[in-house]
């Protein structure tokens, strides 16, 4: 947020809205030490006003007994880690060998001197391939920030077959480890940019505008939205600059864990509106830049399922018929996470929810899930999105073709809720690749500027064998269905008996699911086979 955004522009003289010098010290510390209900009731309290990044002060090392641990040797460069943090809390650089000797220069400690040039590795992406062509190759590195990591280990999980990273105990000195070497992060110069790949569209987080998204929120361990979000802002801030983007935020979860006072993780302009109108505002923002010249601004819509699906569509629906240069980024956990767990329209069947319980007469929920990226495409002129953040390259596409369109853009992200959904930590990457593969979330694209009919608008690309109802799992050589999502998690387990039959609920679901994956086919043009029974 730039100085003059900061500041009262609807009268003649410009009105400062907070002494930041005051608020980073006195109110943030007063939180810090646990003093915060002692502060004086002053003009700056009074205005709740949170200025952009203080999250950046918040420590949660405090929270788990574990840090993830970088085993450089092991680590090809491939930057999923740092994409999956929902805290901003592991990130990458890469150094040219004599910057990195010329900052360790000035370490006078022969081991921590040691410890900290371990952290930089040889890659074939970042080292070998620019040799080949006679240039300097780059050191790659891995560094863990001890006071945003919440130990969810997604990093770990993520990291796969690679193995650069496991999980250590928070023994004696491994704190201060990691603060070292953070510390020598911060320290190192951002990555030169002929080292990021814009084709491999993860290297994005390796550029400092890039990182819009500071840490402290106070999301669950793991949260599959600040994932999505911190992915947004790094597409959007990596294409237009950190001065050129803005957030409306329905409230949900996203604004809760976004705005915990006095802890803002964003360092862009940001504002909360209710649950039911952040369209409505958005569109008040967007005349109101475009009257400013500032047409050039990517203004961004958050909300959950419950904001966009229920309670606000009506809001949104106005918003994508008024042709607005304005994106919307859907967090789809299928659920009121922020309430207590209600299921909302984006619920599935058969799922178990507060008020569509499994009880002795009613079996979870039995609705139909809405789905609103087909509801989307019917209104004129739309981008629409339909999108994992376990897939990065099809979701930071969508991500870039939304703010390239010229109107409204609608992004709907499969989210995961650890607690809602009833599965690990560490499971929101792993759980939204299974919700595409099994067809219970498939990715889609729908962009009006492919041509004028539906099947050349809609591309189904990023789902598994599109010409099948059911991806295969070639280990077992069944079908990877939307019984085979239910049995991972959770909110699904009463609808499975003692040996793990499936409910007459689930296979309702099931259909339901097939009944959604075959009319996106249809609409895309797609020669199926459906030789394979559909029980």
């Amino acid at each position: 947020m730039t100085t003059g955004e900061r500041e009262i522009m609807t009268t003649p003289r410009r009105i400062p809205l907070i002494d930041l010098d005051d608020f980073n010290g006195r109110i943030i510390e007063g939180y810090n030490h646990g003093g915060g209900d002692d502060l004086e009731a002053d003009l700056s309290l009074a205005r709740s006003l949170v200025p952009p990044g203080t999250g950046v002060l918040r420590d949660f090392s405090y929270i788990a007994s574990e840090i993830p641990l970088f085993i450089p040797d092991k680590c090809v460069g491939c930057m999923e880690c740092v994409t999956a943090c929902p805290d901003n809390a592991i990130l990458a650089k890469v150094i040219e060998p004599d910057n990195l000797e010329s900052l360790l220069a000035g370490e006078t400690d022969e081991a921590v001197r040691a410890d900290v040039r371990e952290q930089w590795t040889r890659t074939s992406k970042y080292a070998e391939i620019f040799e080949k062509k006679g240039e300097t190759g780059g050191l790659f590195g891995i560094f863990i920030d001890p006071s945003k990591c919440k130990g969810c280990a997604e990093c770990v999980e993520v990291c796969g077959t690679h193995d650069a990273l496991r999980m250590e105990p928070k023994a004696d000195g491994v704190l201060d480890k990691h603060r070292r070497r953070f510390d020598h992060f911060r320290a190192a110069p951002e990555t030169p940019a002929r080292f990021i790949n814009e084709r491999a569209l993860s290297d994005m987080m390796l550029a400092d505008r890039s990182l819009l998204y500071v840490g402290g929120a106070g999301s669950c361990m793991g949260c599959g939205e600040a994932t999505a979000i911190r992915m947004m802002l790094a597409a959007t801030g990596f294409q237009y600059g950190p001065e050129s983007v803005g957030i409306v935020a329905s409230t949900g979860c996203n604004t809760v864990y976004g705005s915990t006072y006095p802890y803002n993780p964003y360092l862009i302009s940001w504002t909360n509106s209710l649950f039911e109108n952040g369209a409505a505002d958005a569109m008040g923002v967007r005349l109101r830049w475009d009257q400013q010249g500032w047409g050039d601004k990517r203004l961004w819509v958050l909300g959950g399922d419950g904001a966009m699906l229920d309670i606000g569509f009506s809001s949104l629906s106005r918003m994508l018929a008024s042709g607005a240069d304005i994106k919307v980024l859907v967090l789809d956990t299928q659920v009121y996470s922020n309430t207590g767990g209600q299921a909302s329209t984006g619920s599935f069947m058969s799922q178990e929810a507060k008020m569509a319980t499994v009880g002795r007469e009613r079996h979870g929920k039995r609705e139909r899930r809405k789905e609103l990226g087909l509801i989307a495409m019917m209104h004129p002129d739309v981008y629409v999105a339909q999108t994992v953040t376990a897939d990065a390259n099809h979701f930071y596409r969508a991500i870039m073709d939304a703010n390239s369109y010229p109107g409204p853009a609608i992004v709907n992200v499969y989210t995961t809720c650890q607690p809602e959904h009833g599965v690990g930590d560490d499971a929101a990457q792993q759980q939204a690749r299974l919700a595409k593969d099994t067809r219970t979330f498939p990715v889609f694209t729908y962009d009006p500027r492919r041509g004028s009919t539906m099947r050349e608008r809609l591309s189904l690309a990023g789902n598994p064998e599109v010409t099948k109802d059911w991806a295969m799992d070639r280990r077992t050589s069944t079908p990877r269905d939307f019984i085979t999502f239910a049995r991972t998690e959770g909110r699904f387990n009463r609808q499975f008996g003692p040996d793990g039959e499936p409910s007459p609920e689930m296979l309702t679901a099931r259909a339901d699911r097939l009944a959604s994956w075959r009319l996106l086919q249809d609409l895309a043009g797609i020669a199926t086979d459906r030789s394979e029974s559909e029980s």
